[in-house]
C-alpha cells in the first residue's frame, strides 16, 4: 500500500496479537484494497501424508511437480466412477458424469468440474456430445470458434465470457470484467444496459459493438442471452483448474499407491465413524485388507502395512492421542512389548488405566502377545492390580517380594492365562464394534454379502447427509431397497392407539433409520424384532442438515429373498453352443435361486426360466467357476 493500512480501514487488535479488519470484499476494493481468501483444505494434508507413507512404506519419492498430468491410466480411472476419496469428483452425481464423459485429458476434468453445477449442467449433453463428434460442432460466428472450441461450442468458463466480449464486440479487459461480475451477481440494470454496448456499441466509451464488427445482431442477442443464463452460476477457470489439478493429483495417487491414499483418507476422517465405515468399504472392495489394531505394529493414524491397512490406534475409544503417543515413544525407546505383563509394566506410567487396557483388548489391539482375547479379558485386571502394588510398594522405599526373588521365583508367581480358549466369532465382532465403531476382522453379514448385493439398490451409507457442497447420494422420494441386521428397534403407538416402529438397519458398511407405519407393521410384525436379517424396500426421505431416512413399504426376510446367480458368455455363439451342459448342470442342482446370464459381445441380459433356479451353495458356485471361469460366475 501506498499508506498505511490504518489510513484506510479501522484495525483491531485481536487476542491472539493478529492484526484484523472485518469489511466485505466490494468495500474493501472501492477504497483500493484488494482482499484474498486462503481456504484450509483437507485434501491437501491427505496428499502430503500419503506422499510420506509412500516413502516409509515403499521407499519410493514422490514429487508432484514432476507427474505425467496427461497419464491416460489416471484418465481412464477417473472415467471408472471409482472416485471415492478423489477431491471434487466422489458424489453419486460426480461418479455418474464422470463414468459418462470418460475424460481424456486434464482440460475434461477442468471443464468437467465447471459444468457439474446448476446452470451450466444443462450445457453436459450438448458437451459429451461434441467431444464425442468434434466435427458436427457448429458456432453462431466464426469469431466464437477459437473461444469455445476447447469445450466444444459450449460457454464453459467465465473467462471466455470475457473473451468473448472482447473479441466480438472491442471491450477492455478491465470492462469486461466488470460485465462478468455484473452477471455472476445477477445485477440486471448493468446487464441490460451492457447489452444495448455489447450489440449495438458505445463510442463514447470506446466500445465498438458486435453489429460495428460484422455480426449480426440476432446472433449478438442469442450469443448475449446464453452468455447471461450461464454467467449467473459459472466458475472461472482458474478455479476449476485448481481444483482439477487437486482432484488429478489424488487420483494419481489413488490409482498407483491405493495403500497408502486410502490410509491417509482414513486418518483424514477418523472421527467420522460413518465415513470411516465407507471408506472401509471402498478399501474392501479394491482388495485392499483392513488389519486390527495393534500395539506393537500400529501408530496414532491408519497405517500402510505392505499391501493392507492398519487400523489407527487413536481409533480406540477411551484412549487419547497423547496416551498412543506416549506408547509408541516408549515402543521406539525400549522396543516392542512382549506381552500384557510387559505392556502394563512400562506404560502404567503414562496414564495407562484398567478402561485402556480392556478396549486395548476387545479391539484386537493386544492380539500379537499370543493370548486368546478372552484370556486376557479375565486376567487383565489382576495384573494391573499387582503391577499398581508393586509401584507403590517402590514409591514408599520399601523392598518387596520381587526385589529380591530371582527371575525363576518371580515367574512362577506371575498371572497365569487360564485355559479358556476364545469368544465366539459374533462376540468378538461386537467388542470391535463397541470399541472402534466398526466391524474390521469380518461382519455379521459376511456370508450373506453376495445375496445382500443382488436385492439391494442403495447402502447405508447413501442416506448419511452430505458434506458440505457435496449433494445427497439419494433423492427425496425416489424408490430404494436396503437390506440388514436389525441392529434397534423402537416401537411406538401413534394418537390412534396403533402401533408403528422405528427401525436401526445396519449393513455391511452402516445404519440407516427405516420408519415403519402402523399398516406395515401389523402386515410385517413377525419381522420385527432385534437381530432379524431383512430387506426393506421404500420411500427415501431426504430432509436438509440430517441424514435420509426410508418410509418402509415392503418387508421380507432374507431367507425369503432367492440370490441371483450371474453367469457370463463371450457371446451367443458360446451359449447356444454350451445351453444343453449348461442346463443340466442347472438342473442338477435345483433350488430357489434365480440364474442370468449375460452375453458380453452383445450386452444382453437373459433370466433362466423358474424350473433352472438352483440351489446357490459355496460348493455349487465354485463349480460353476470351475467349468465357466471365475471371472464369469458372480
Amino acid at each position: 500500500c501506498a499508506k498505511p493500512v490504518d489510513e484506510y480501514v479501522p484495525l483491531s487488535l485481536a487476542s491472539d496479537g493478529s492484526i484484523t479488519t472485518q469489511y466485505i470484499m466490494t468495500t474493501l476494493e472501492e477504497l483500493g484494497l484488494l482482499k484474498m481468501d486462503f481456504l484450509g483444505l483437507r485434501n491437501l494434508t491427505v496428499i502430503q501424508n500419503t506422499i510420506d507413507l509412500i516413502k516409509e512404506n515403499k521407499g519410493d519419492v514422490v514429487n508432484l511437480k514432476e507427474i505425467d498430468y496427461d497419464d491416460k491410466k489416471v484418465l481412464g480411472y477417473i472415467g471408472t466412477g471409482n472416485t471415492e476419496g478423489i477431491f471434487q469428483l466422489e458424489s453419486a452425481g460426480m461418479k455418474s458424469f464422470m463414468k459418462e464423459l470418460k475424460p481424456e485429458t486434464l482440460e475434461d476434468v477442468i471443464a468437467g468440474i465447471s459444468l457439474y453445477r446448476p446452470g451450466p449442467m444443462d450445457f453436459i449433453p450438448k458437451y459429451e456430445e461434441g467431444k464425442n463428434n468434434p466435427e458436427a460442432v457448429t458456432y453462431d460466428c466464426p469469431e466464437l470458434e477459437p473461444i469455445l472450441k476447447p469445450t466444444y461450442g459450449c460457454i464453459v468458463y467465465q473467462e471466455q465470457v470475457m473473451q468473448i466480449v472482447r473479441d466480438l464486440a472491442g471491450y477492455t479487459l478491465g470492462r469486461s470484467d466488470l460485465l462478468r461480475r455484473a452477471m455472476s451477481k445477477k445485477k440486471q440494470d448493468v446487464m441490460d444496459k451492457e447489452r444495448q454496448n455489447f450489440v449495438y456499441g458505445n463510442e463514447d466509451e470506446g466500445v465498438k459493438g458486435c453489429i460495428n464488427n460484422g455480426i449480426d445482431e440476432a446472433i449478438a442477442n442469442k450469443i448475449y442471452d446464453e452468455m447471461t443464463d450461464f454467467a449467473k452460476y459459472a466458475f472461472n477457470k482458474s478455479h476449476a483448474a485448481a481444483y482439477a489439478v487437486v482432484a488429478y493429483q489424488t487420483a494419481y495417487l489413488k490409482y498407483y499407491y491405493p495403500t497408502e491414499f486410502m490410509a491417509a483418507m482414513l486418518s483424514s476422517v477418523m472421527d467420522n465413524s460413518s465415513k470411516v465405515a465407507e471408506y472401509i468399504y471402498s478399501c474392501r472392495s479394491m482388495g485392499i485388507e483392513i488389519l486390527p489394531p495393534d500395539i506393537n505394529e500400529g501408530f496414532s493414524d491408519f497405517s500402510a502395512a505392505g499391501d493392507n491397512i492398519r487400523y489407527g490406534l487413536t481409533a480406540i475409544k477411551s484412549v487419547g492421542r497423547p496416551i498412543i503417543s506416549a506408547i509408541i515413544e516408549e515402543r521406539e525407546k525400549n522396543g516392542k512389548f512382549n506381552d500384557i505383563d510387559e505392556f502394563i509394566s512400562r506404560t502404567m506410567q503414562h496414564g495407562v488405566n484398567k478402561r485402556a487396557i480392556e478396549n486395548f483388548i476387545k479391539c484386537g489391539a493386544f492380539d500379537s502377545f499370543g493370548a486368546t482375547r478372552k484370556q486376557m479379558m479375565m486376567v487383565y485386571n489382576d495384573i494391573c492390580d499387582s503391577i499398581s502394588q508393586e509401584n507403590k510398594t517402590a514409591m514408599e522405599g520399601q523392598v518387596s517380594f520381587f526385589d529380591i526373588a530371582d527371575d525363576e521365583t518371580k515367574d512362577a508367581y506371575k498371572v497365569r492365562m487360564p485355559d479358556c480358549g476364545e469368544f465366539d466369532k459374533e462376540q468378538l465382532l461386537e467388542f470391535e464394534k463397541e470399541i472402534l465403531g466398526i466391524y474390521v476382522s469380518g461382519h455379521p453379514l459376511d456370508e450373506l454379502e453376495d445375496k445382500w448385493k443382488s436385492h439391494i439398490t442403495n447402502i447405508s451409507i447413501d442416506f448419511n447427509e452430505p458434506e458440505e457442497g457435496e449433494d445427497p447420494k439419494v433423492k427425496d422420494k425416489s424408490k430404494v431397497t436396503v437390506g440388514g441386521i436389525i441392529n434397534t428397534l423402537t416401537k411406538k403407538f401413534t394418537k390412534k392407539g396403533q402401533q408403528m416402529a422405528f427401525i436401526t438397519l445396519e449393513d455391511l458398511v452402516g445404519t440407516v433409520e427405516v420408519i415403519v407405519f402402523p399398516r406395515q407393521y401389523e402386515q410385517y410384525r413377525t419381522l420385527m424384532e432385534e437381530g432379524q436379517i431383512i430387506f426393506v424396500s421404500g420411500e427415501a426421505q431426504i430432509e436438509e442438515n440430517n441424514d435420509g431416512k426410508i418410509i418402509a413399504n415392503n418387508i421380507s426376510s432374507f431367507g425369503d429373498m432367492p440370490s441371483k446367480i450371474w453367469v457370463s458368455f463371450k457371446n451367443k455363439d458360446e451359449y447356444f453352443e454350451k445351453e444343453k451342459e449348461f442346463e443340466n448342470l442347472l438342473w442338477e442342482n435345483h433350488g430357489n435361486d434365480i440364474v442370468m446370464v449375460y452375453l458380453a459381445e452383445e450386452k444382453q441380459v437373459k433370466q433362466m426360466d423358474s424350473k433352472f433356479n438352483v440351489n446357490g451353495s459355496s460348493e455349487f458356485i465354485a463349480k460353476l467357476k470351475e467349468i465357466y471361469g471365475e471371472e464369469n460366475v458372480k
